[in-house]
């Protein structure tokens, strides 16, 4: 499973940046997905990059406020999230995918699960 880091608490409004990094899998080969459970709720799909990086998608609830890129060189993928808001609030995991299209649903994931890396956004 890929690494995922940078989560925390943070009050609505503020901001996080959220990395997923690699071992023992070439990241640079795959589109990567971000997820995302809240308590109480399954998995949801948050965004996805194309390998080369040129290809986005987000979900609507996270557009205009979320911008992930990657680094393939050094083999990460980050989720830039600004203007925190309550329903944020979850656990994040990032996953590769086959590929990076609209709609990203847990089903496209590959691998397992990590540990994921939680946040937590105070009204």
């Amino acid at each position: 499973p890929l690494v995922e880091s940078g989560g925390g608490l943070v009050q609505s409004g503020g901001s996080l940046s959220l990395s997923c990094t690699a071992t023992g899998l070439a990241l640079e080969h795959y589109p990567v997905g971000w997820f995302r459970q809240a308590p109480g709720k399954g998995h949801e799909g948050v965004s996805c990059i194309s390998v080369s990086g040129l290809t986005t998608h987000y979900a609507d609830s996270v557009k205009g406020r979320f911008t992930i890129s990657r680094d393939n060189a050094q083999n990460t993928v980050s989720l830039q999230m600004i203007d925190l808001k309550s329903e944020d609030t979850a656990i994040y995991y990032c996953r590769p995918l086959p590929w990076c299209q609209a709609g990203l649903h847990v089903h496209q994931a590959l691998g397992d699960w990590g540990q994921g890396t939680q946040v937590t956004v105070s009204s």
